[in-house]
């Protein structure tokens, strides 16, 4: 169980610093409504990853290759609406009543930005899905120490990086909106190049096209 307990750790931390849209929007929640209304979204890879585990290992390797780049259009749309957000904030910054109350909608936005996420389905398919099987045909407590290692280090350096966030930006406000900015680009940019690479990968033969 040791040896998938630390290769799970190591995708896991891997995964949570990772630059991405995920990464991008959780920071951009961190600084517009605070770390204790931001953190509940770090759990929303709990929620999406089960239903993102089964069809990768049970449907992904037999669905037409023009579904992933639906899901890629679908989700490049979703991640320019969190942008357009992320950029709203930092061109109009309010002073947000914090609560210790967590922010549904926050919650609700990371669980679907991550289901229309392409990554975890690719992340599932050719590294982890392999991996989780291998450890369960040896024994099931091989494939849960796996699991508990990538969640476990994962989520806890994603609940990190949104309390790093949120405590700088509270004590700089320029600051606060200095980060605002640059994760509302940064979504922009990955909702263009999400689409884009749906655009292109859809205009080749089904033949070439990816998964």
């Amino acid at each position: 169980m040791s040896l998938y307990l630390v290769q799970g750790a190591v995708y896991g931390f891997a995964a949570a610093v990772q630059p991405g849209p995920f990464l991008a929007y959780l920071v951009s929640l961190a600084l517009r409504s605070g770390w204790r209304r931001a953190l509940p979204a770090v759990l929303a890879p709990l929620l999406s990853d089960g239903p993102i585990i089964v069809l990768v290992l049970i449907v992904l390797s037999s669905v037409p290759p023009w579904w992933i780049q639906l899901l890629r259009f679908a989700g490049g749309f979703f991640i320019l609406y969190l942008a357009a957000g992320a950029l709203r904030s930092w061109r109009h910054p309010e002073t947000v009543a914090l609560s210790d109350h967590p922010d549904r909608k926050g919650v609700f936005r990371a669980v679907l930005l991550n289901l229309l996420n392409p990554s975890p389905y690719v992340y599932w398919g050719l590294v982890g899905g392999p991996l989780l099987l291998s450890g369960w045909r040896e024994t099931p407590v091989n494939g849960i120490g796996f699991l508990a290692g990538f969640y476990g280090t994962m989520l806890t350096s994603m609940a990190g990086i949104v309390l790093l966030c949120a405590c700088a930006g509270k004590r700089d406000e320029r600051l606060n909106r200095l980060l605002s900015g640059v994760s509302g680009i940064a979504l922009a940019g990955f909702g263009l190049y999400q689409i884009a690479l749906g655009i292109v990968r859809y205009s080749l033969s089904p033949a070439d096209v990816l998964p």
